[in-house]
């Protein structure tokens, strides 16, 4: 069940919730469950890659539902926080512009200023000011459609900016995003 995601950009979805439930334990530590895709990406992103495959199918065919699809002039990957040995939300974002036959494009957006992982600060306000000037586009993309990938939707404060940069700065038309999956709480 996908779920629509609000911002600066056009339109924006989520193919899931993160996490169903979570039972926080006497020691702090939460015991969470995990809807398919929540457990997909978790596993992807701190375990193994077994489940890129699954997760590229799953954005793919629900943008084979999306009208817009076929409009879309590229496909661009949240840049990354974190130094990883793969990236996978380039790889995903890779395999579903081929699968979509849409040009993958991993340059466009350029972080330009390194910010801490964002997912350990609460404050909106604090993330906002930390992500401002953080990234920068060109105009390649001038009066077209680019379709963001990420991983997971928390307070929206990363895409928010990138939609902001993409419209000023690149003069996109319009920024479709897509995400596998949300939190349960907006933050």
């Amino acid at each position: 069940m996908a779920y629509t995601i609000d911002g600066r950009w056009k339109a924006g979805w989520a193919l899931d919730l993160h996490t169903t439930n979570s039972v926080m334990l006497p020691d702090g530590s939460f015991e969470n469950t995990y809807s398919k895709i929540g457990h997909a990406l978790n596993r992807l992103k701190y375990h193994d890659e077994n489940h890129i495959d699954f997760l590229v199918s799953e954005i793919v065919r629900f943008m084979r539902t999306r009208i817009v699809t076929q409009y879309i002039s590229a496909i661009v990957p949240v840049p990354a926080s974190k130094d990883r040995r793969v990236q996978p939300v380039y790889v995903i974002a890779e395999k579903v512009a081929n699968a979509l036959n849409i040009k993958y494009d991993p340059n466009y957006l350029v972080k330009v200023k390194n910010t801490a992982e964002l997912k350990s600060i609460e404050s909106p306000q604090e993330r906002s000011r930390l992500l401002s000037g953080a990234f920068n586009v060109d105009a390649r993309y001038k009066n077209k459609k680019v379709l963001i990938i990420d991983d997971l939707f928390r307070s929206g404060s990363t895409l928010n900016e990138l939609t902001k940069i993409m419209y000023n700065n690149g003069l996109v038309n319009n920024v479709y995003v897509v995400t596998l999956t949300k939190t349960r709480v907006h933050r």
